[in-house]
């Protein structure tokens, strides 16, 4: 606006100075009439210019609203038809009532009125049907940022497509770092000649390095079994899409020189703090270790881990000394505490029964009270003989105690060694977990991404049969007047039998070691059978299952119960396991609502198909051979649907 719209002169102002300059007039014309006329004559020369200027102004004003006006329309019309966003208009039926030229020119000059929105995209009916503001599509090959005012049935249409695609880059060049370790490297070449040790190192040496450099990956060895490499994320997600296929180079490599050498990867992502990178890179290598290896591990800032690998068993790698050594921390860490207190995972098996007797005998061998924590309404059914021979032991029956009495004997000098599980929610109290300044683990399982948090001590070792095995080891090294009695050293054993189905499943030397030396301490075998003989009952709703049995994808059998009969889960176990026996099968599954409401599943395998993968796919875990889960709010058909999907996307390369 010009400054003499800025500037006009208010009515009201000149008014008052009119009659002031009036008032003066009058006052001279009393003393001299001559100056008095000259100064009337002024003053109606002066209200005959306003006047004048007043009506000059009103049509000056007039003249620029409507040119602004008329450009004000004009420029919101360009902008509305010819500004790069695209405004589409629509009715209550969804139908494009107006489309703005930018809109009509992304979509080669079709202007698509009266057509339905899918017309535009496929995505957008339900996105204006839901209660979303803004989405993000893909259109005619470009990203779009996708705003709605819902009221007005208005969408605006913001080109993304060149700021996705700097933060797709910005993405795919972020640092990845990753700490590549040889399974068992310094076991394998111990004791070799020079020659094979050069052999060995120069083939996994030069395997690991084609790879590296197929992809683009900086490489360099830090010691004898273990490499650090630098990547970026595009890499990494090429690497994921290829199922990180070193494994098998490696895997293949076994084949041919028939040594038990795997590879195991940790990475970590997504962040730019170098520091944190390498903490988690060094923590998803812990977590393949920990599930045997041969396997990738990658993990994120948000804790989550993703598992690649894993297809073969786990071999054989700890050492006695091993043994040794953590039965030694084991018995310090009880000799500086107050008291011991045990337990299993709920729902105890005898691997975990027979591992919680263990360690109290070794609490009692360093001269500390040891209790084990059972809930009577939390047996399986498969222990109820054991604790039936149990209660006849007066002296050790009175060491078993409920949860509730474990919390009020909780003291913070109070030592609480978990067995036969690593998982807090799988503990017999996890409200002990906190009370506790000092947890130890023991366990045979693969490492999950739940883990009980800070432990001062673990001996988590997956190529072992039971933790009874593991306990077993321990005890070898305990004071030399540690005495089992027979029903102590007969629970240990049955807890081995039972894992490892009377020795024909995860069986190694050790494993025979272990059951040599609780033998030689009076575990009566006639006593195991009798523990793990079934009723007639339980045999018939196994064969009933059996009865029902599906094969699926020709070798991988799947036995459905039904939605009003419940089972106990070491009948499922047990309906898997025979599952396995018959010819042609390559894994069995169990479907069965458990006695608990949830719907429970057991899988097996003779090794050939990973079913611990399957199982975490649907929130469960185990073992290669031998692994479960269990679903909450979920139905029989519903846990079948699933499983199928789970073994689809595992034949499929897709874990």
């Amino acid at each position: 606006m010009s400054n003499q719209f800025k500037h006009r002169w208010r009515n009201d102002q000149l008014l008052i100075f009119g009659l002031l300059f009036l008032l003066l007039l009058i006052i001279v014309a009393i003393i001299n009439w001559v100056v008095g006329l000259a100064g009337f004559l002024l003053l109606i020369a002066l209200v005959i210019w306003y006047v004048r200027n007043d009506a000059r102004f009103e049509e000056d004003l007039k003249e620029y609203i409507t040119t602004l006006s008329y450009r004000l329309k004009k420029v919101g019309e360009e902008a509305l038809l010819e500004m790069p966003i695209g405004i589409v208009l629509y009715d209550e039926k969804g139908h494009i009532e107006w489309i703005n030229h930018y809109m009509t020119a992304q979509s080669e000059g079709d202007s698509f009125l009266n057509q339905p929105l899918d017309k535009i995209s496929e995505d957008l009916p339900e996105f204006i049907q839901s209660d979303d503001t803004d989405t993000f599509l893909t259109i005619q090959g470009l990203k779009y940022h996708v705003i709605s005012r819902k009221i007005e049935r208005l969408l605006y249409f913001f080109d993304v497509t060149e700021f996705m695609e700097l933060k797709q880059k910005h993405f795919d060049e972020q640092t990845v770092f990753a700490i590549i370790c040889l399974d068992n490297y310094d076991e394998v070449t111990q004791g070799v000649e020079d020659q094979v040790r050069s052999n060995i190192n120069n083939a996994m040496t030069s395997t690991i390095q084609n790879w590296a450099i197929e992809h683009g990956i900086y490489l360099k060895r830090t010691s004898s079994d273990r490499f650090v490499g630098i990547l970026n994320e595009k890499i990494l997600k090429e690497l994921e899409d290829d199922h990180f296929i070193i494994l098998d180079r490696i895997r293949e490599k076994i084949l041919v020189s028939h040594i038990p050498l795997t590879l195991s990867i940790g990475v970590g992502s997504g962040t730019s703090s170098l520091p944190e990178l390498g903490q988690y890179a060094q923590s998803a290598l812990d977590l393949a270790l920990g599930r045997g290896g041969d396997q990738v591990a990658i993990k994120h800032p948000d804790g989550k881990v993703k598992f690649y690998g894993g297809k073969s068993n786990p071999v054989e790698k700890r050492t006695r000394v091993r043994a040794r050594v953590i039965s030694h921390a084991l018995s310090e860490l009880m000799v500086e505490s107050d008291q011991v207190i045990v337990m299993g995972h709920q729902y105890p098996d005898m691997d975990a029964i027979g591992a919680c007797i263990g360690i109290l005998k070794i609490a009692e061998a360093n001269g500390k009270e040891a209790r084990i924590v059972v809930d009577p309404k939390n047996y399986g059914a498969g222990v109820i003989k054991l604790v039936e021979e149990l209660r006849k032991n007066e002296e050790l029956w009175s060491k078993f105690i409920s949860p509730e009495e474990a919390e009020e004997k909780m003291t913070r000098g109070t030592l609480v060694v978990v067995v036969d599980t690593h998982k807090p929610s799988m503990v017999m109290d996890a409200e002990l977990l906190p009370m506790a300044d000092r947890v130890v683990i023991i366990d045979h399982h693969r490492r999950a991404e739940e883990f009980v948090k800070d432990p001062v001590l673990v001996y988590m070792e997956p190529y072992a049969s039971s933790t009874c095995e593991l306990v077993t080891e321990l005890l070898e090294y305990q004071p030399e007047d540690l005495k089992l009695d027979v029903i102590e050293a007969t629970s240990m054993l049955a807890g081995i039998t039972v894992d490892t189905k009377s020795f024909t499943f995860r069986t190694g030397s050790r494993t025979f070691d272990a059951a040599s030396q609780l033998r030689s301490h009076g575990a009566d075998t006639i006593l195991v059978q009798k523990l793990l003989r079934d009723d007639l009952n339980q045999f018939n709703m196994r064969a009933k299952l059996i009865k029902d049995t599906t094969v699926y994808k020709d070798h991988i059998a799947i036995a459905v119960g039904t939605e009003d009969q419940t089972y106990d889960q070491v009948l499922i176990a047990q309906t898997a396991d025979t599952l396995l026996t018959m010819e042609g099968v390559k894994a069995s599954f169990v479907i069965c609502m458990r006695e608990d409401n949830k719907v429970g599943i057991s899988a097996r395998s003779l090794g050939e198909i990973n079913v611990q993968l399957i199982m975490e796919s649907v929130g469960g875990g185990g073992h290669l051979t031998n692994a479960a889960t269990q679903l909450e709010d979920e139905t029989i058909g519903e846990a079948y649907d699933l499983l199928k999907q789970a073994i689809d996307k595992y034949l499929q390369g897709g874990m």
